[in-house]
């Protein structure tokens, strides 16, 4: 057989065996992703496999470079891409892709041992955003003063077209102030 009717049988294969499965998806007649977990399991990932033109007698491409792995750390990732390896050259000249898959799914709990959620991409915060964030949420704690109609109706007469209150509104007329420090 050449390598095109072996990739045939196995995509024939494949589609039977996954038909119906939300965990397997083919993006094309040689790429595939297969999840391993369930969507809510944080110790899901996606496994992205392509297929080289010398399939099987050549390694298929495998990648966990799916958004969906953007949680997994780099170490996680490179320790579930080399034991996949593993399995690669053992299965190398055979139709595979099942043997990967369901290894996959039967040592997820051995791939992810060491797995730590990554929260985000890497963030510099500075000591003053810190301040800043603690000083802002303390202000916001702190109630807001409520103001009868009356005193909004003054606020209200006091301001110009933009709402904002003339320049030197609260000023203290310096004369009396003096006057009232000499009494």
């Amino acid at each position: 057989m050449t390598a095109n009717e072996d990739q045939e049988m196995e995509l024939e294969a494949l589609r039977s065996i996954y038909e119906g499965d939300e965990c397997f998806k083919e993006l094309s007649p040689v790429s595939f992703q297969f999840r391993i977990g369930d969507l809510d399991d944080s110790k899901s990932f996606l496994l992205e496999v392509s297929w080289p033109e010398n399939y099987p007698e050549t390694a298929p491409h495998i990648s966990l470079d799916a958004f969906f792995n953007n949680r997994i750390s780099l170490e996680t990732k490179q320790y579930i891409l080399s034991k996949m390896s593993e399995q690669v050259e053992t299965n190398l000249g055979t139709a595979m892709m099942y043997t990967l898959f369901e290894w996959a799914k039967e040592n997820q709990e051995t791939l992810m041992e060491n797995y730590q959620p990554v929260t985000s991409a890497v963030t510099l915060i500075s000591s003053s955003d810190v301040m800043n964030n603690s000083t802002s949420a303390s202000k916001k704690k702190e109630k807001k003063e409520q103001l009868t109609k009356a005193q909004k109706r003054k606020l209200i007469g006091r301001t110009d077209n933009k709402g904002e209150l003339p320049r030197g509104w609260d000023w203290v007329d310096v004369i009396k102030h003096v006057s009232s420090l000499c009494a």
